[in-house]
């Protein structure tokens, strides 16, 4: 396993979130086969712009690389051409930003042909600006992208590769996310409504979707989803139909998790993707209620919404995890229910809160149907709620519960409100 160093900043954080926001960046290393075995902390007040750090810090480190062997200095916030070029100078040793380690886990992560060509816009994005700085760089010794070659011309020659392989890459991501797109559009045409569970990475989100997935009568186990203990366990939307018992179906959408100081070309790459939580009915924020900082978490997540243009949308916070801590929740989040996913507690009441929140809208309406109007007949099966059926001569009386969309459908057959 190799070997590291972290680097971290005090600025405006307490001493506690720093140490688990460099207990994260660990994580993140340990995925990628890197062990941390020190770590450094650095105020604000001793950073040197060219390096970061201090020159004393600088030193310390120095001095400890001569007498361990260390393949890389990661610093938990991203670098800057000239920074990276200067620390390696003085290190002789490869040089890592926060950036970088979440843009290569993704990229060990990514299994679908959207996800990988997302990831590696991202990686070209990144690496562009940095040509001159990485000599020795992470990414190049895990076989990735881009090659630092001698000379100003070639270093020209690399930067326009890189733009070409950028646009072709786009031009790949284009042509599968039109089909999502599509898909998209044929279901905001439909009187299915949807919901798309949101939230930081690892805190349940893809176990939330997989036990309402139990609840539903749509729900057989070979359409649950990956579940995994690990920083992005999965990097791809799922969707699945949703129905709990004679209510009426709605789609449910896992994405990815967010992490603090996420990158920003990787918020562009994926955007395509992440339009699905912005025309969602309803987005289930779900928190991890024993992190010590679910807080920040929540903050975090709400940060990257609103950068990818996410307003509007009603949010129910489902606080996860309550057997590790059942304690009061916070009054500034609501709605909001605490469950436990493990064990299942408030699960029912989980599922008759999203009924509520996403069907509040909805009339109790009796039609009048021809017997041989019977897509008429299979429309209000599929999409509305059934509360009543009967026969008479020619025709079908069916008192449902339909959403406003359907009923500007069904509103010839209509015969009361209720």
């Amino acid at each position: 396993m190799r070997k590291a160093y972290a680097v971290g900043f005090r600025r405006h954080v307490k001493k506690d979130s720093l140490r688990y926001s460099l207990e994260e960046l660990k994580n993140l290393a340990g995925s990628l086969g890197i062990d941390v075995i020190r770590t450094f902390t650095q105020s604000s007040e001793q950073i040197t712009p060219a390096y970061k750090v201090g020159t004393g810090k600088l030193e310390e480190m120095r001095a400890l690389l001569e007498e361990e062997s260390i393949d890389y200095v990661i610093f938990d916030e991203e670098l800057t051409n000239t920074q990276i070029r200067n620390l390696e100078e003085v290190l002789n040793v490869a040089i890592i930003d926060r950036t970088l380690l979440i843009l290569e886990t993704f990229a060990k992560r990514a299994k679908t042909k959207e996800a990988m060509l997302q990831v590696e816009i991202a990686q070209l994005k990144y690496l562009k600006p940095r040509l001159t700085s990485m000599r020795t760089s992470f990414a190049q010794q895990q076989g990735g992208i881009g090659q630092r070659g001698p000379g100003e011309k070639k270093l020209e020659l690399d930067r326009r590769k890189i733009d070409r392989d950028i646009n072709n890459l786009e031009h790949q991501l284009k042509n599968i996310t039109r089909t999502r797109k599509s898909n998209r559009r044929r279901r905001k045409l439909s009187p299915i409504k949807n919901v798309a569970i949101v939230g930081y990475t690892n805190a349940g989100k893809s176990t939330l979707m997989n036990a309402l997935l139990k609840q539903s009568k749509h729900g057989p186990e070979n359409k649950s989803v990956a579940v995994e203990d690990r920083l992005f366990a999965t990097l791809e939307t799922a969707t699945r139909q949703i129905r709990f018992k004679e209510r009426k179906p709605f789609t449910l959408t896992d994405t990815i998790g967010f992490i603090s100081k996420l990158p920003h070309e990787l918020v562009e790459s994926f955007k395509a993707t992440l339009e699905e939580i912005s025309e969602a009915d309803l987005l289930l924020h779900v928190v991890d209620f024993s992190h010590p900082y679910y807080l920040d978490q929540v903050q975090t997540t709400e940060k990257v919404l609103e950068e990818i243009g996410v307003e509007d949308v009603e949010t129910l916070y489902v606080f996860n995890k309550i057997d590790l801590n059942n304690a009061v929740l916070p009054p500034n989040f609501q709605p909001a229910i605490k469950v436990s996913l493990k064990d299942g507690t408030n699960l029912d009441t989980l599922v008759e809160t999203i009924n509520e929140m996403l069907f509040r809208d909805d009339a109790v309406i009796v039609y009048s149907i021809p017997q041989d109007k019977g897509e008429i007949v299979h429309m209000l099966n599929e999409y509305a709620e059934i509360l009543d059926k009967e026969y008479e001569n020619n025709t079908v009386r069916i008192r449902a519960r339909v959403s406003k969309p359907l009923r500007e459908d069904l509103r010839p057959y209509e015969l009361r409100p209720e």
